[in-house]
């Protein structure tokens, strides 16, 4: 749907990459090994990016680094056009929101760090969680959003150290404790 829209795969990546999770980062030759495409088509995009104020950079060392501008007009709108394109969105909606017992939901993984990679990967907070009921909610997701789901059922002491295992993980359902 979203790739209809817009036409350049380069662009697609790049938003994915930054406004799904506003805590991403990167530079340039990162991004030409992760895309798999050239710096020049990379950093044309960039370029378009930054100058429309939706990206910010800075510069560590020799390179220039790279992240999405929260504070810009359309961040919270594009953000939530890319939940819903990857199909995170339904996931939420249709199976975090349904669990008793769930304090915490987020999200890890590939798709934390900007990585369209089609498996969506989430760790859940909680105790008394009918895991049985949750197979079948996501498999029921999963045939929605044509992705797969792989999920980590932690307790709430092993919460607080969240951040510290997955620094690029995205806080989808409940508060940051």
């Amino acid at each position: 749907m979203l790739d209809t829209l817009i036409t350049s795969k380069t662009r697609l990546k790049l938003l994915v990459k930054f406004f799904l999770n506003a805590s991403t980062r990167s530079y340039l030759r990162d991004l030409e090994a992760e895309f798999g495409e050239s710096t020049n088509g990379i950093r044309v995009e960039l370029n378009r990016f930054e100058e429309a104020g939706m990206l910010v950079s800075h510069f560590e060392g020799n390179k220039k680094i790279f992240s999405a501008n929260i504070n810009h007009p359309l961040f919270k709108d594009i953000n939530s056009i890319l939940l819903k394109y990857t199909g995170i969105d339904q996931v939420v909606q249709n199976v975090l929101k349904r669990l008793g017992g769930l304090e915490q939901a987020w999200l890890v993984g590939d798709f934390a760090r900007g990585r369209d990679s089609g498996k969506i990967e989430i760790l859940l907070v909680g105790a008394n969680i009918n895991q049985d009921y949750l197979i079948n909610l996501i498999e029921k997701a999963q045939g929605m959003i044509s992705r797969q789901i792989v999920f980590d059922l932690i307790s709430s002491g092993e919460a607080k150290f969240v951040s510290d295992k997955y620094p690029e993980s995205l806080l989808l359902y409940g508060s940051n404790l």
